[in-house]
C-alpha cells in the first residue's frame, strides 16, 4: 500500500482488450517495416484478449494520409482507440521533415478533436537499420508498444467516461 493513498484517487487503465474495438491504420509506403509493426500490434491485441472480430485494419498509401482516415474513424464511433502504424524513414530531401511533422500533428489533432485514444505508431528515424530494429528487432516492436498503449487509454477512457456519467 502506498504511504500516501489516502491523499489522492488514483485512476489509470489496465491492460484487458477484452470488449474493446480498435481500428488499426497502417501505411504500405515502406511496408516491408509497417508489416512488421502491423504483426506486432495484432500480437499485442491478442494477447490482451483482443477478439479477431473486435479489430478491423485500414490500409492507406502513406504516413501523411493516416491522420483523415483516424479523424474519419474516430468520428464515427465504432472504435475504442485507433493504432496509426507508418515508417518514414530520412532521405536527401526535406521531404522527411514535413512527412513525419504533418502525421504528428495530424494524428495528435484527431485524437483531441475525436475524443477517442489516437496512438501514435509512426516511426521516424534517420536510418533503416533503425526502422528495423524498432520494428522487431533489437529495438523491441514500436507497433507492440502502440497497441499497449492504445488498450491501456481506451480502458482509462471508458473509466473517465463512467464517472462523468455518474456525476450529477
Amino acid at each position: 500500500m502506498r504511504k500516501d493513498a489516502d491523499k489522492f484517487q488514483l485512476i489509470e487503465g489496465d491492460l484487458s482488450a477484452a470488449g474493446l474495438r480498435f481500428a488499426l491504420i497502417v501505411s504500405r509506403f515502406n511496408s516491408f517495416i509497417t508489416d512488421r509493426l502491423l504483426a506486432g500490434a495484432l500480437d499485442g491485441l491478442e494477447r490482451m484478449g483482443a477478439t479477431s472480430g473486435s479489430i478491423d485494419v485500414i490500409k492507406v498509401p502513406g504516413s501523411l494520409e493516416i491522420p483523415v482516415v483516424a479523424h474519419e474513424l474516430g468520428e464515427n464511433g465504432d472504435y475504442d482507440a485507433i493504432i496509426c502504424l507508418g515508417a518514414v524513414i530520412r532521405g536527401d530531401t526535406p521531404h522527411f521533415d514535413y512527412v513525419s511533422a504533418e502525421s504528428a500533428k495530424g494524428i495528435a489533432s484527431a485524437s483531441i478533436v475525436t475524443g477517442i485514444p489516437t496512438i501514435y505508431g509512426v516511426l521516424t528515424c534517420n536510418t533503416l537499420e533503425q526502422a528495423i530494429d524498432r520494428a522487431g528487432a533489437k529495438g523491441g516492436n514500436k507497433g507492440f508498444d502502440a497497441a499497449m498503449t492504445a488498450i491501456e487509454m481506451a480502458s482509462l477512457m471508458k473509466d473517465l467516461r463512467k464517472s462523468d456519467e455518474g456525476e450529477d
